[in-house]
This record gives structure tokens, sequence and C-alpha cells, in this order.
């Protein structure tokens, strides 16, 4: 198994990343940690987080290295065991940002589950006051509705990524060996916000537009998750596992941050300098600089998540 830590060899071009902390939390029971970190959201000095293999939303401060604190989004606990847990896990691999919309007048958190398996189409729900904290009852939701034109797309679904850009609601799906394919899915944002607050029938996908993201060590890079960027454009991570499908983990040999254009144009792809899995990625722009958040997991129980971070220059018009 390839390890945090590990660097690419040198001359090849690639983004400089540094660990900004590891993901440490309170909980009821002590200190602990989230270790399959799989979506990140940014607001202020705040960080949300999602881990694929948890009932509860990771929340932490920008501003000091305190350990974070958790939120429940879903009833029950999940079995200790690794097996048993990754069978039951509700594998939320996404977190968006949503803009306003009635409701949430301060805009919302919204978790999304995988979609690989029938009990991994929920999503959570939690709107957010006017400092970004989260605000009221979580709603859950099922995501079948919306994600059954999207099965009967790919054969092998695994939403990764969500983010709102230009008036669309936008997911990625990540492709894996036997089929790699990964594809940027739109949906009008309007007509998605009224099935958020129940008013409407789920949306259909208005686009779909596949991106090859060439490999690593010829592992395809797949994405793992997205941001959009004021520009229209948005920014995106990608790993390269070695697995065949949507269900089983895979030794990973490096990750990768892309820039796609507001016309859908991949401009930039840069492979990390740490050998890593990254699943999770925020950007704010600061002086005509992309700076570029983003979290780990390791696949492994044991091994706390890490938050790195890197700054990255837009590409030119």
């Amino acid at each position: 198994m390839i390890t945090i830590g590990d660097a690419f060899p040198q001359g090849r071009a690639m983004l400089t990343v540094q660990v900004r902390r590891t993901l440490l939390v309170d909980t009821e029971a002590g200190p602990g940690q989230l270790s399959a970190a799989s979506g990140l959201v940014r607001i202020g000095l705040r960080l949300y987080v999602v881990a694929d293999d948890e009932n509860k939303l990771g929340m932490f401060g920008l501003a000091d290295d305190q350990a974070g604190t958790l939120v429940r989004i879903f009833d029950g606990e999940l079995p200790s065991s690794r097996k048993a847990r990754k069978a039951a896990k509700p594998d939320l691999e996404s977190l968006a940002l949503l803009p306003a919309f009635p409701g949430c007048p301060n805009g919302a958190l919204l978790a999304l589950g995988s979609g690989s398996r029938i009990h991994r189409q929920r999503a959570a729900l939690l709107a957010l006051d006017d400092a970004g904290e989260v605000d009221g009852a979580v709603r859950e939701l099922d995501l079948s509705p919306l994600y059954a034109p999207l099965h009967a797309r790919h054969e092998q679904l695994n939403i990764e990524g969500a983010f709102v850009s230009e008036g669309a609601f936008c997911l990625l799906q990540r492709g894996n060996e036997a089929a790699p394919i990964n594809a940027l899915i739109a949906f009008d944002w309007a007509e998605t916000q009224a099935w958020l607050r129940g008013v409407g029938p789920a949306p259909q996908p208005v686009s779909s537009t596949r991106y090859d993201l060439g490999d690593i060590d010829g592992v395809p890079l797949c994405f793992t998750d997205g941001a959009a960027l004021p520009d229209g454009g948005w920014v995106f991570c990608a790993a390269a596992e070695a697995t065949d499908d949507n269900y089983a983990d895979g030794p990973c040999h490096g990750s990768a941050v892309g820039i796609v254009a507001g016309n859908g144009e991949l401009r930039t792809l840069l492979p990390l300098s740490l050998r890593c899995k990254t699943e999770g990625i925020a950007v704010t722009v600061e002086s005509g600089l992309l700076q570029l958040l983003m979290v780990t997991d390791a696949d492994d129980p044991d091994t706390p998540a890490l938050l790195l971070g890197a700054t990255l220059e837009p590409p030119s018009p």
C-alpha cells in the first residue's frame, strides 16, 4: 500500500501540498478521529467534512488546531468491525454548499450518498444560519428518484462530488479501472431546489460531459470531488485507485487536482506532491490565486484523515 508521505519522482510537474492538520474530533466517548474524509466545504474559517463511514458531520475551525466536533445527520450507530461497517455505511461521498432558496434563506449543506448500492441513496439537508452554522433539524432525503436516470447511464454509479454553478446543480461520476468513465452531470438548479423543498418532482439531467483524466502509474485518475469557481469554472480532485468496481477499495497510486473552464474545457491537471487519496476539495480565490484545501482517506480506520493545503495559479484565459 502506498502511504501518505511517499513523494513522486523529481522532475515531474506537480502541485506542492502541505499537511495542515489531522482531523481529530471530540466525541462523547473521548478523543476520536475522522478516518475516511470524503467531502469538504469551507465557509469563512469554518470547515465541514463528511466521512463515508460515518453517520455524522465533522466541523472544524481554521483559526486553530483544536479537535473538531460531530453533528449527527443519520440515526443509528454503525458496526465497529471494518467489513460490517463498510456494508452498512451510508457512503456519504459528497458535500455541497447550496445557495439560498426558500426554506433555507442562508443556504444549506447537502450531504449525498454515492448511489453505488441501494442503501447508499440517502442525503441529508442541513440549513445554515447567517453565520454559516448548522441551523435546525436535519432533513433526510431519498435520492433514488434523482439517481434513477443516472443508474440507467452508468452501470457502476458512484457519485463523488456535488456543487452548484451558473444555475446548475452538478454531480461528478467517478470511474474505476474497469470503467474509467468520469462525467459531470448537470441538473437545472431551480428544478433541483424545488425538489429539495418537496414542491416538485426530481429533476432530470440536462447534460452529461465525460472527461479523460489520464493516469498515474497506469491507473486511471477518477473524480473524487469538485468545487465551483467564481468565473463559472470548477476545480476537482481525482485519485488513481487500483480497483475495478464501485465498492472495493484498492491501492492508491496518487491524486491530482484539475481546473475546468466555464466552457467545459479541461485546462489544468497536476498530480499532488504527496502520494495520498484526496476525496474532498474546497477553494477560495485570494489575490488572484486559488487557495485549495483537501481532505484525505487512507482506507484505514486507524489512520486519521489529513487536511492538506495548496496554492494554484489559475490558467490564463
